[in-house]
């Protein structure tokens, strides 16, 4: 599956913003109230997943009606997040990218939660990216390549790690030139790209490069 995208839909916000990018050869996969997302917008899952506790039974039903593949479990015996769930799923396929929609919402702790996921995909060196209507959040340890666009017009630079060192922008309005970021600083908000490409460099740490609507 190395050349397949997996898009992963899950139960925090979502909106028809979610749906613009789907490609003919995308792997669909809904947890929990994501799964249900999809089915409203008349969409063919291929994996439904998690312990659904966040629909009711006609709706669970129409989930299924609607899945290629469904595993359900017990809410009381899993320890893992339906959107943890899906994502070891995905990791388990070796797609060669990863995107995630509705992992950011309400509840903020499930949010900063699947920020974090994005060090498994790291690890396991599959590009993945959280996205809502407004960011785009990546997690790099060396380098990233960022597209100047209309719709990301700003990006933001904060580490993950304790600290975040020989940190080098090229392309953007506030050049850095190996510098460095510790957890608390704020010195890496809100720049933008001026060239048609921005470049992020690091050498040593883990650093959340987002994009960032007004």
């Amino acid at each position: 599956m190395k050349q397949q995208r997996i898009m992963i839909y899950t139960g925090g916000t979502l909106g028809a913003w979610a749906l613009q990018d789907i490609r003919s050869d995308d792997v669909i996969v809904g947890a929990d109230r994501g799964a249900f997302f999809l089915v409203q917008q008349g969409l063919k899952i291929d994996l439904a997943l998690g312990d659904f506790d966040s629909v009711n039974e006609t709706e669970l039903q129409q989930i299924k009606q609607n899945s290629k593949t469904l595993l359900s479990c017990d809410p009381l015996l899993k320890d893992l997040t339906d959107t943890e769930m899906a994502f070891d799923w995905a990791l388990n396929q070796h797609p060669k990218e990863i995107v995630i929609f509705g992992a950011l919402g309400t509840r903020f702790d499930h949010s900063l939660a699947n920020v974090h996921l994005l060090r498994k995909a790291l690890k396991h060196e599959i590009a993945c990216t959280i996205v809502d209507a407004h960011n785009r959040i990546h997690l790099i340890d060396c380098y990233v390549k960022l597209e100047k666009t209309k719709q990301y017009n700003n990006v933001s630079l904060l580490p993950l790690s304790l600290e975040v060192t020989g940190i080098r922008l090229v392309g953007f309005a506030y050049p850095l030139y190996n510098a460095t970021l510790s957890i608390g600083q704020s010195l890496g908000i809100s720049n933008y790209i001026i060239e048609s490409f921005g470049q992020v460099h690091i050498q040593n740490g883990l650093l959340l490069v987002i994009e960032s609507m007004d």
